[in-house]
């Protein structure tokens, strides 16, 4: 059976969306069978940064209302053995989606798929209850400014009354200038307010939203220190403990 693993963020703009894609793309590297699943409904990004844009045919909703054969709905990364996409809904409303859908959904996913990331709307609403509903554990992506740790803080609450115990976190668009001079939180002041074990640190560095732009993942291109962060990042991820 696969893992279900959520992508979530307090706030928006702390780079979620470009992080699922590479960490799919990372773990399809290493020869597993992946799903990305955007359920940012209305506010789609994921196709964008994967360059499938073109290929949307049938999206989440219809996948988990019926409208169309899971199947159908899975859009092939061509660049990769095993990687797929499932789009998030260009309208906002919702429908009669329930918890209960996408839990449905994400079990018969799992018999298919070793890793199934599910990108989550910014924030802790209905949207996010909804995104996690199929989740096996949490994965927090926030960056070092005080807000959004302080949004982090309160969505990993929200996942652990959700009832998912295991959680990691993920500091990203890192400038460590901007923390030599005291400026923006440090590691070790984020790692003071942040409960769960932190999954890694990436660094900012433009070349990362140029490939997501262009709808390309960063790790394709081979032998950079991005592409080793990622895949260390991902290692430690599904080889990670329970934490409450």
């Amino acid at each position: 059976m696969g893992k279900v693993i959520l992508i979530a963020s307090g706030k928006g703009g702390v780079g979620k969306t470009v992080f699922t894609t590479n960490a799919g793309a990372a773990l399809a590297q290493k020869g597993y069978k992946v799903v990305l699943i955007d359920m940012d409904m209305g506010l789609r990004n994921l196709d964008l940064c994967l360059g499938l844009e073109n290929k949307v045919v049938y999206d989440i909703a219809d996948a988990l209302t019926g409208l169309c054969r899971i199947k159908q709905a899975l859009i092939r990364d061509r660049r990769f053995e095993e990687l797929y996409l499932i789009s998030a809904a260009h309208h906002k409303d919702k429908g009669d989606l329930t918890p209960l859908h996408m839990k449905i959904l994400c079990e018969k996913l799992k018999e298919r798929f070793d890793y199934i990331l599910v990108d989550a709307p910014a924030g802790i609403g209905d949207g996010l209850k909804l995104a996690a509903a199929g989740a096996d554990m949490g994965l927090i992506i926030t960056t070092p400014e005080h807000v959004a740790v302080r949004d982090a803080d309160t969505l990993d609450r929200v996942l652990h009354e959700l009832g998912i115990r295991e959680r990691m976190y993920v500091v990203n668009k890192v400038k460590a200038d901007l923390m030599t001079l005291g400026v923006v939180p440090n590691i070790s002041e984020i790692n003071d307010i942040l409960k769960p074990p932190m999954a890694g640190i990436i660094q900012y560095d433009d070349n990362i939203h140029i490939a997501a732009n262009n709808g390309i993942p960063v790790v394709l291109k081979k032998g950079t220190y991005i592409e080793e962060n990622f895949k260390h990042i991902v290692e430690r991820i599904i080889g990670s403990e329970q934490c409450e």
